[in-house]
């Protein structure tokens, strides 16, 4: 007899807005990865698996969310975005690190250790 094993269940990330960015962003009490991308973007196409994989590695730890550039220029425009993916890492409503590219997935989740750690210190 065969036992198929269960697919890992992954927490998407959450979708941010122009509308909804106050609320979740401002207000969030743990840190916060945005990813920032477009579509017909290729390097966003691969990151994009990658983040919603740490975000369901994260939950209720940090809060991961995308915005797509072209449907949210307030965002956009409020962190100068020049050129995507770019990957923004905010704690205690501050810009903590910033990253445009493909960053290793390592890397990412070593920023958001240190992020966890420093606000639970």
């Amino acid at each position: 007899m065969f036992f198929r094993r269960k697919k890992k269940k992954i927490k998407e990330s959450i979708e941010i807005t122009d509308q909804n960015f106050d609320e979740l962003i401002l207000n969030a009490d743990v840190p916060v990865l945005l990813d920032l991308w477009a579509p017909g973007c290729p390097p966003c196409t691969i990151l994009s698996p990658i983040v919603d994989e740490i975000a369901g590695e994260f939950q209720g730890r940090a809060l991961v969310g995308k915005v797509n550039v072209h449907q949210h220029l307030k965002i956009s425009n409020l962190f100068k975005i020049k050129s995507i993916p770019t990957l923004i890492f905010i704690q205690k409503d501050e810009i903590a690190e910033r990253f445009t590219g493909l960053i290793p997935k390592p890397n990412i989740v070593e920023i958001l250790e240190e992020l966890i750690a420093e606000r639970n210190a």
